[in-house]
């Protein structure tokens, strides 16, 4: 077998104990269940609590498996104060101290930038959260990714939960940025030039020789925006850079717990020490020069100059120069978010506004990352040039960027964000337009009030490269069967010729929320919005095979447990969303990637316009991971005892009580 990529050697140094057979490393499509060494949740902890303690039987005192692993961190509507919200956090916190977890207020600071700063994201670390920024924790060579509220209820209760491993992209950074180009400049390019799913549920990992010139506020940017680029994870090397900068966040750390300051329920106690990073660099986990990477990508970032995303569509982008021409009316600005309003962020847009004014009918509103990034701001004057050019002040936290809170988008309203998502009324009001661009570009359109650059550039097209690589085929052998699995499933296919199905075509949006909806009529509204006929076609035991990216969208559990009451035993696609598969798996139903079964069904079933198509026969072979259709035959990833065990067991809080119960 070739060697691993870094990913696939975090993955494997995380694995739990018995995941893997002695010797064993995991590579991307593997199973495997993981420990991860943190788990982070923000407001959405008391949903998670629910859960938690739903999979505890009736009179069982909850118990934390080890109460150093999950992290909670206040951030998403911290400017609601109303006694409900408040008494939820309240109830958070009272948790916290009962089971003596880290617990950080409102007000502390987004919860991405609280796991860095603290000193819980370190590199070759696997750090997961309920949040789908997680991807963030890249930038210290971290292994970051989202998880769903059940797996971090799993993972507060045993400490574990599973993982399939992504296939793994690699992107290299050549050359040199152009002065007034910085990192959100990178990632709205790479998001732009590569809009065609290259990376789609992959983890990337970034190399090359601009790598080196790249500052941690700028890697955080681009880590945490690989999220809508469609990938799972983005892991930068760790280099000198990044170890001068763990040096920094070590002294810090020390500095605090010397001082006595009292953070959370740990005491404040120091995370890391300087002796710990010279240990981590000493041993460092790199790619080896064998690994497979699916797909090879390059920029250079020689070319590379400001673009504007937008408007409701991170992917498509519009060089600067393009859209300055325009002179695109603006009436909202935004420096705040996880991806930007770090200390290197408001430094470059109060060097633009200083001595300047907001224009007129421009709310410009700026929240720092984090608390000790508004008093670094402070302290040297960087905050007070920004209020004084008319700057709005907000908390840190989420606020505007998920459409809470104050400065909100109103019906008609035009805005310039250094924000990661400008969706359709995520920042307010559906009528509204949002562009997502660099702080400096936000600064520069704050005051002139239009969207335009602080400096002139000439308007270049980046220069990049893709290429796929051919799939790594496994030396054959039989997969291990389990108790009370299935060796073989025969069914009839239907084809849906799609992708990107989206989860409200799988399962309405407007039955999520009724609580009295009976198994009946989930049943029957399986694939009413995809297609009304589907409930008239559709048989017991037949088998879904549709395109690529199923699933996306909503992440509602019911798209997945409405297919299973609707007798459908399994879906195969040439990919899936990553949240659709784990609240599939979550809920102990079957779905796996076959992509070349998808590229034969193309082709069959070429010039057909039904949206569901009755297919042939297929018999899926677990124990050699094959899948017969007619006389040929297509591969699939094995199935392993992990994945295995969640369908058996019922899903993921039954698999657990058991293992409470042991």
């Amino acid at each position: 077998m070739s060697g691993q990529t870094l990913i696939e050697k975090i993955a494997t140094a995380h694995a739990a104990p018995g995941s893997l057979k002695p010797g064993q490393c995991a590579y991307g499509g593997d199973f495997i269940n993981i420990r991860p060494r943190h788990i982070m949740t923000h407001d959405n902890t008391s949903a998670v609590m629910g859960k938690f303690h739903s999979i505890f039987e009736d009179g069982a005192e909850p118990r934390i498996f080890n109460p150093r692993q999950p992290v909670y961190a206040i951030d998403h509507d911290i400017q609601n104060t109303t006694p409900e919200n408040l008494g939820k956090y309240a109830k958070i916190e009272q948790f916290a101290n009962r089971h003596s977890i880290d617990f950080y207020p409102a007000g502390t600071g987004i919860s991405h930038q609280v796991m860095v700063e603290y000193g819980y994201a370190v590199p070759g670390a696997m750090v997961v959260g309920s949040d789908s920024h997680s991807n963030l924790y890249g930038a210290v060579s971290a292994l970051g990714t989202p998880v769903v509220r059940t797996d971090a209820a799993c993972i507060w209760a045993t400490g574990q939960t599973w993982w399939q491993v992504p296939q793994i992209a690699r992107v290299t950074l050549n050359d040199r940025l152009k002065p007034g180009v910085v990192g959100k400049d990178v990632i709205i390019a790479l998001c732009g030039a590569f809009n065609n799913d290259e990376v789609l549920n992959m983890a990337v990992e970034f190399v090359g020789d601009g790598i080196d010139q790249l500052s941690m506020d700028q890697r955080m940017s681009i880590a945490n925006m690989t999220t809508e680029w469609g990938a799972l994870a983005g892991v930068f090397p760790f280099d000198e850079v990044l170890r001068d900068y763990l040096y920094g966040r070590a002294d810090y750390l020390k500095r605090r717990s010397e001082a006595g300051a009292v953070d959370n329920a740990s005491g404040g106690a120091p995370r890391y020490t300087r002796a710990d990073v010279d240990a981590w660099f000493a041993n460092n986990l790199a790619p080896d020069s064998d690994a497979h990477y699916a797909v090879d990508l390059s920029l250079d970032l020689s070319t590379v100059i400001p673009h504007v995303s937008g408007p409701d569509h991170v992917k498509v982008m519009r060089a600067l120069p393009e859209i300055e021409r325009e002179k695109k009316q603006i009436h909202k600005a935004y420096l705040l978010s996880c991806v930007n309003a770090r200390l290197e962020d408001l430094r470059e847009a109060a060097s633009i506004v200083d001595g300047k004014s907001v224009a007129d009918g421009v709310e410009f509103y700026v929240a720092a990352a984090s608390a000790n990034v508004q008093q670094q701001a402070e302290e040297e004057g960087t905050w007070q040039t920004l209020l004084g050019a008319g700057a709005r002040a907000l908390p840190s936290g989420c606020g505007p960027c998920i459409g809470l809170g104050t400065g909100t988008l109103e019906p008609g309203e035009v805005a310039i964000s250094a924000t990661n998502r400008n969706f359709k009324g995520r920042m307010g009001s559906r009528d509204a337009e949002a562009y997502l661009a660099s702080p400096a570009v936000v600064a520069a359109s704050a005051l002139a009030g239009y969207i335009c650059s602080p400096t002139p550039f000439e308007d270049i097209e980046p220069v990049h490269t893709f290429k796929r690589n051919e799939r790594v085929k496994r030396a054959k052998s039989a997969s291990e069967i389990i108790d009370g699995f299935p060796a073989t499933l025969t069914g009839r296919a239907l084809w849906l010729p799609i992708d990107n199905l989206n989860t409200d075509g799988i399962y309405s949006g407007k039955l999520t929320y009724r609580d009295d909806i009976t198994e009946d009529e989930m049943k029957a509204a399986s694939m009413a919005n995809y297609d009304p006929r589907f409930d008239s076609i559709a048989l017991d035991g037949d088998i879904i095979v549709s395109g690529r990216n199923f699933g996306t969208g909503s992440s509602r559990e019911q798209a997945a447990t409405c297919l299973k009451l609707r007798g459908i035993p399994c879906v195969i696609a040439a990919s899936f969303s990553e949240t659709y598969k784990r609240n599939a798996f979550n809920n102990a139903f079957l779905v796996f990637e076959c992509p070349e079964l998808v590229q034969h069904f193309e082709n069959a079933f070429a010039g057909r316009d039904e949206a569901t198509i009755e297919g042939p026969q297929l018999t899926i072979d677990f124990e050699n991971s094959v899948v017969q259709c007619a006389d040929q035959t297509f591969e699939f990833s094995p199935l392993s005892a992990v994945a295995q065990e969640l369908l058996v067991a019922g899903g993921a809080e039954r698999l657990v009580q058991q293992r409470l119960a042991h």
